[in-house]
């Protein structure tokens, strides 16, 4: 209580959102301060604002000011709390909306008395974590057929920017098989802040869902603690109440962008087109809380990484996919098959879906393969034979059945219309796949190129 009633004034610089302050004496540094990472309150005449503290170098303390340093002036005083930064976590946070701050900005009761958790932890010991063995269901073809998601995969989805990767967030967020629903907006602009709230409440899963949103007119470097915030409610809901969590993020890139922001004010030397060197490290800290737990439930991450001018060598996406578990390719309105990849799935599939769901899902990518390749060759104007003019047909029928963002069909159901499908263009002899599943799936019907 004493330390924060401790004012510092000796503020030895201020470029862009960051302040250096002198703390006088070493006796003064060591109570005032107690770790990195800990909150200030910076206080002028008509300016207060919350900072964190980002560097301590002897008795000089960098902090980094939530709401901007516009019209500070160097008499501010600064008050060390001697806390981190901590988010309500109790169950009436379900339904609610926060700001990056972690105040409500839903117009609810502020939930000042509820409990409060740190919102920096330590990633879970590995001993507590157990192998990715279950599946989480999105009713999306391209994923649950194709590529499952796993509970406790971190995967985002690489999209180039204009595509609407934000609605394919939400529908994932609507139709997965979760308990809860963490939602973390980075950098939102009012019309898709609007939109992620409105499509959850209008589909009825508000009450299952919390939402930490940074809006694009916040102060950026605000937009660095809502990941965090996000990440430790689900991991209190997963450990504390044995929750299946899926946590939602959009968008990283512009979440890698405030931390360049954050950089360069702190005069870091960049490493890659701007962006530090510890960019790897700081993205793996956070994709690392994703877990599932033994004698628990799970965390499961799932982000949308915008690539600039579909550049996938750009750092952001670059360093991101050599830390998850895959990713989900965007573009043309559709998941790219073969740029998408789970690297996860073949721990729950033919274990945890149907028996024939391998055999299927390899036949259906080989058969689509061959028909870009054909629709090459048709391109060209070269002749085409009458496989050529089946895989061309079936490539028509797999796009739009199967790879429209917009299809929501169940994983049993979507196997069967991938018989379906194959039954439509192809005779038996041409599958080359086990004939104990040809004789048990195969439609008995005479396709149409028969």
């Amino acid at each position: 209580m004493i330390r924060q009633m401790v004012r510092h004034h000796n503020i030895l610089s201020i470029v862009g959102n960051i302040i250096t302050v002198s703390v006088s004496s070493k006796e003064e540094s060591t109570d005032a301060v107690t770790r990195f990472g800990d909150l200030a309150i910076v206080e002028d005449e008509l300016f207060t604002s919350i900072a964190q503290v980002i560097k301590i170098d002897r008795d000089e303390i960098a902090l980094q000011v939530f709401f901007g340093t516009q019209g500070v002036s160097n008499a501010a005083s600064i008050r060390f709390l001697g806390t981190a930064m901590k988010v309500t976590y109790s169950a009436d946070i379900l339904g609610r909306i926060f700001n990056s701050m972690g105040e409500p900005m839903d117009g609810g009761s502020r939930l000042e008395h509820d409990p409060k958790v740190a919102i920096d932890g330590p990633s879970v010991n590995p001993v507590k974590r157990i192998l990715a063995s279950k599946m989480i269901r999105t009713n999306v073809p391209m994923i649950d057929v194709f590529n499952c998601l796993v509970e406790s995969q971190k995967i985002p989805i690489f999209s180039v920017s204009g595509e609407p990767y934000n609605a394919f967030l939400a529908r994932i967020g609507i139709q997965a098989d979760a308990d809860i629903v963490v939602f973390a907006g980075l950098g939102l602009i009012f019309d898709d802040f609007h939109y992620f709230q409105a499509q959850f409440e209008d589909a009825g899963v508000f009450a299952r869902t919390v939402m930490f949103c940074n809006l694009a007119s916040d102060p950026i470097v605000e937009r660095l603690l809502v990941l965090d915030m996000a990440l430790a409610v689900a991991e209190r809901f997963a450990v504390e109440e044995g929750k299946r969590v899926l946590v939602l993020a959009t968008d990283m890139t512009a979440y890698a962008d405030a931390m360049k922001e954050v950089g360069i004010s702190m005069e870091r030397v960049p490493a890659n087109r701007g962006y530090m060197g510890d960019l790897y490290s700081q993205l793996a800290r956070r994709y690392e809380k994703a877990c599932d737990y033994d004698g628990a439930g799970s965390v499961t991450i799932l982000s949308v990484t915008t690539m600039p001018g579909d550049d996938v060598t750009h750092p952001v996406p670059d360093n991101t996919g050599y830390i998850t578990e895959g990713q989900f390719y965007l573009h043309d309105h559709m998941l790219d098959p073969f740029g998408s990849l789970s690297r996860l799935k073949q721990h729950v599939i033919g274990s945890s879906t149907r028996e024939d769901h391998s055999q299927i899902m390899n036949t259906m990518i080989r058969f689509y393969s061959g028909a870009v390749e054909a629709e090459q060759k048709q391109a060209m104007a070269f002749d085409l034979s009458v496989f050529d003019e089946k895989q061309i047909k079936f490539g028509g029928l797999f796009r739009e059945r199967f790879m429209r963002l917009d299809v929501s069909i169940a994983l049993e159901e979507a196997l069967d219309l991938c018989w379906q499908t194959l039954a439509e263009c192809f005779d038996e002899t041409e599958l080359l796949m086990k004939q104990v599943f040809i004789d048990k799936y195969f439609p008995k019907i005479k396709n149409s190129n028969g």
